[in-house]
């Protein structure tokens, strides 16, 4: 007879158990929520993660969280700035939305709470696979965020930022978006705090018929917070989505996409710049279903590493057989700047249909001692030089946003990484 033994609990794993059982009855949710709830505990219970899940291989969960912190609901996350002034913020506070929300025509806010009570939401909150441990983990304990509904043909002046900020403990949000067909809108995701903390982060995403969206998510957490996010978008036709990403903190980081095309002549642009430094560990994980003809993807990643960080990008584009006339092309490009750091790329494609062009390649490189012996030759010293050979490295993604007031802003922070790190 064979017999199955569950691998004993780690203290991650068993802390979040307990936290389950202590938080059940101050989480809201309908029937349909809190069935949800219970399955996705169950999953928790059957441990998390580890490098012999395929997609978990260069990231091991269950080892690399060895601790989880409590709840505290105590904790007053400080207010921040829009990265672009002038932009309608919608803020979380240590995982609580705020009852007044800012006015914008032709978009509709409603507090997640409230969705969760009533189980308007349910429908959303399945996990998109059997490994997606970010969704159990989100959809057992999230407990607010926003639901955004940008109206047909509407046009936004300015952007939409969602913060989500924390002071530590754990913080569980989601944040729902329909935009609807013909509208324009930039929405910026920032994602910050301070202290030892666990959070978990989903946005969902769906484009009407022509809609154009960019979607800039901002991650800045310390190196004494886990964060677990994920993005998934439904693309419709013609529409376009721009995703930009910068992670530039966190001592944990697991930044998941996965983005589907189900309308004929829809785009997907991915632009991301990890900036790893210290004893970190960085993993974007990309999954892109083509799953109609006449779709168009090009995904650009750009890695800076230093200190004794550990960064992975895994990016995976399928094709599906009736995806005729597919082009997708994915680049991961990586800049070593210590002997200590490291960078793992898995690019993957899988094609099923016939007529397709797609493509995927991936650099790893040092700084060119040449470049850098020219311009200290020319009175620039070596830090500064350094400096404008990784803003170089890394501007053009940047600079592809075409908004002025985005580029600068995400300029300047690249300028202070550099000198807390560079």
């Amino acid at each position: 007879m064979n017999m199955h033994t569950q691998p004993q609990r780690t203290p991650a794993e068993t802390a979040l158990i307990d936290a389950f059982g202590d938080r059940l009855s101050l989480l809201p949710g309908d029937g349909a929520v809190m069935l949800k709830r219970d399955d996705a505990i169950e999953a928790i219970k059957h441990g998390l993660p580890t490098r012999r899940v395929e997609s978990w291989h260069y990231t091991d969960l269950r080892r690399l969280l060895n601790a989880v912190p409590d709840f505290d609901p105590a904790a007053a996350p400080k207010a921040v700035a829009p990265i672009v002034e002038g932009s309608a913020v919608l803020a979380i506070l240590n995982g609580k939305s705020d009852a007044k929300t800012p006015a914008v025509d032709g978009v509709a806010i409603e507090r997640l709470s409230e969705k969760l009570t009533d189980g308007s939401i349910a429908p959303g909150l399945d996990p998109y696979g059997s490994d997606d441990a970010i969704g159990a983990l989100n959809m057992a304990f999230v407990a607010d965020g926003y639901f955004i509904d940008i109206a047909d043909g509407a046009e936004l002046e300015k952007p939409i930022e969602l913060q989500n900020l924390q002071a530590g403990g754990q913080t569980h949000v989601r944040l729902p978006v329909r935009v609807g067909a013909g509208a324009k809108a930039v929405i910026v995701e920032r994602q910050a705090g301070e202290g030892a903390a666990l959070t978990s982060s989903v946005s969902q995403l769906v484009l009407g018929e022509g809609a154009e969206v960019t979607w800039l998510i901002v991650q800045e957490q310390p190196e004494t917070a886990t964060h677990l996010a994920q993005f998934k978008a439904h693309i419709g036709k013609d529409a376009k989505l721009t995703l930009f990403v910068m992670n530039a903190g966190g001592r944990l980081v697991r930044q998941e996409i996965v983005v589907r095309t189900t309308g004929e002549g829809a785009d997907f642009k991915l632009r991301g710049i990890n900036l790893l430094a210290g004893d970190t560990h960085t993993d974007v994980t990309m999954v892109l279903d083509h799953a109609v003809p006449h779709t168009t993807s090009t995904e650009i990643v750009r890695n800076v590493v230093t200190g004794k960080a550990r960064g992975v990008f895994q990016g995976r584009i399928n094709v599906h057989q009736y995806a005729q006339k597919t082009n997708a092309k994915m680049a991961c490009n990586t800049l070593l700047l210590s002997d200590d750091g490291e960078f793992s790329t898995k690019p993957e494609l899988e094609i099923f249909a016939d007529d397709v062009v797609c493509g995927h390649g991936a650099t790893v490189t040092e700084i060119d001692h040449d470049h850098l012996f020219y311009l200290m030759a020319r009175g620039v010293d070596e830090k500064s030089a350094r400096g404008l050979l990784v803003k170089a490295f890394v501007a053009e993604v940047i600079e592809e946003l075409d908004d002025e007031a985005i580029v600068d802003a995400l300029e300047a922070r690249l300028d202070g990484w550099f000198v807390a790190h560079g």
